[in-house]
């Protein structure tokens, strides 16, 4: 965490005080998130509903392979 992507952004806040200071961002602030899951889902998505996991991402998901939809 710190304020590399706020610079990069120009990312800023006013404080009390009404004076400009950058932001501390968290993780997936320089990502478009949403668009990369777009992405996993047009391609890795089955025709039951589905989606395969690909292989990079199943050891975030404890190594799962499949997701499926609720019941």
């Amino acid at each position: 965490m710190g304020d590399f992507h706020a610079r990069r952004m120009q990312a800023r806040f006013r404080n009390a005080q009404g004076l400009p200071e950058l932001l501390h961002t968290l993780k997936g602030s320089g990502l478009a998130v949403g668009r990369t899951l777009v992405a996993v889902l047009e391609n890795y998505q089955n025709a039951d509903g589905s989606v395969t996991v690909p292989a990079a991402l199943r050891p975030y998901l404890g190594g799962q392979d499949v997701l499926k939809p609720a019941a």
